[in-house]
C-alpha cells in the first residue's frame, strides 16, 4: 500500500499534468453491506443505502428539510448558557472542543429547534445533531428542549423530538445529569396542555437521553436498525457475563418487546407523522355519522325485549 501511495500515485499525477486532487469524500462505504455509494446518490436517497436499506446517520438540517412541508421552517434562537461551567479540560479545553464543533456543523450546540407546518398542521420539532460532540446533552440542550416545549404550548402545536445522542455530556458533569429532570419537566408541560408529544428514535439514542425525555413519547417511532438503550451492549455483557440476544437494543428488538410503537423507514417518516398527528389532533370522525335504519328483525327483537307499558287511565284493560 505504501508503494502505491508513495510511488505510483505521484507518478500518475505527474503523467496527467498535475491535475487537482480528487476529493476523498465522493464515495461512502455502507457500514452494513460495505458497498460503495456515490455521495449524490446517497444524498438523494436520504442517507439510506440503496443496496441493503441501511439507515446511515442524517444531518439535523437535512432532517428538518425532510420533515417540514416544502422544506420550509423557521429555527428558534436558543437562550445563552454558561459555555464552560466547570472549566473542564482533558486533552483539550472544553471551550476549544465547542468551537471546533461549532465550526464543523455551523450550529451553536447539539440541538436545533424549529417550527413550521407538517401535513398542514403547526408543529415544533427539536432535532439532535450527532456531529456536534456525539449529540451529547449539556445545559444548552436542556435549555433548548425547554424552549421547544414552551413554544409548542404557546402555539398550541404538537412537539416532535428526534434524538441522536450518546447521552449526557461529561464535560459538564452533574449539570449535564440535571438536564434529565429538566427535560422531563419540559415534556410534562406539553402533556399538561393536552398536546401530542412524539419521539422519533434514531441511531443512536443512548445514555441519559434515553433515560429521560426520549422514552416518554405518547407515540414512540424508531428508524430501522437504530441502537436504542442506556448502556452499551459490550458493557452489559461484561457486567452480567452473559451473551446478549441477537439484535439486542436494535429498533426491531424493542418493537417486539413493546418498547417502541412502530418502526418506520426514513422515506415514509413524514407521511407517518402526518397521519399520526391527524389522528391525535382530530379524533372525531371525518364526516357526519348517519344512523342506520334498523331491520325488521331488529325491531321485532327490540319489541320483545321491552316490558309491556301499562294502559292509560280510563281505557279498557287488555
Amino acid at each position: 500500500m505504501n508503494w502505491l501511495k508513495n510511488f505510483v500515485k505521484p507518478k500518475l499525477r505527474e503523467l496527467v499534468g498535475g491535475q487537482k486532487e480528487i476529493p476523498e469524500n465522493l464515495w461512502h462505504k455502507c457500514p452494513a453491506c460495505e458497498q460503495m455509494i456515490f455521495h449524490r446518490d446517497l444524498a438523494d436517497n436520504l442517507n439510506v443505502c440503496p443496496h441493503c436499506g441501511h439507515h446511515l446517520r442524517f444531518a439535523a438540517k437535512e432532517r428538518l428539510e425532510m420533515l417540514f412541508d416544502g422544506g420550509e421552517y423557521r429555527t428558534v434562537e436558543l437562550g445563552e448558557t454558561v459555555a464552560d461551567p466547570l472549566k473542564f479540560r482533558d486533552l483539550k479545553k472544553y471551550t476549544e472542543r465547542l468551537k471546533d464543533s461549532q465550526s464543523k456543523t455551523g450550529n451553536q450546540d447539539a440541538l436545533l429547534v424549529a417550527h413550521g407546518k407538517l401535513g398542514g398542521m403547526d408543529v415544533v420539532i427539536a432535532v439532535f445533531d450527532f456531529e456536534f460532540m456525539g449529540g451529547s446533552m449539556g445545559v444548552a440542550v436542556g435549555e433548548g428542549l425547554l424552549t421547544a416545549a414552551r413554544l409548542a404550548v404557546l402555539q398550541d402545536a404538537p412537539l416532535i423530538v428526534v434524538p441522536s445522542s450518546g447521552g449526557a455530556r461529561m464535560q459538564e458533569g452533574i449539570l449535564s445529569l440535571m438536564q434529565m429532570a429538566r427535560t422531563t419537566l419540559a415534556v410534562e408541560e406539553v402533556k399538561e396542555a393536552g398536546l401530542p408529544y412524539i419521539v422519533v428514535l434514531t441511531d443512536p439514542t443512548t445514555g441519559g437521553v434515553s433515560a429521560s425525555f426520549a422514552m416518554l413519547g405518547d407515540v414512540a417511532i424508531a428508524e430501522p436498525g437504530a441502537v436504542i438503550g442506556f448502556a452499551g451492549a459490550r458493557v452489559i455483557e461484561q457486567t452480567i457475563r452473559e451473551k446478549l440476544p441477537e439484535g439486542f437494543q436494535r429498533s426491531e428488538y424493542l418493537l417486539d418487546h413493546g418498547m417502541v410503537d412502530i418502526v418506520v423507514r426514513r422515506h415514509e417518516l413524514r407521511d407517518t407523522l402526518s397521519r399520526v398527528l391527524g389522528l391525535l389532533r382530530n379524533p372525531g370522525p371525518a364526516a357526519e355519522v348517519l344512523p342506520l335504519a334498523p331491520s325488521k328483525e331488529e325491531v321485532a327483537a327490540l319489541a320483545q325485549a321491552l316490558p309491556m307499558s301499562s294502559a292509560p287511565e280510563g281505557s279498557p284493560a287488555e
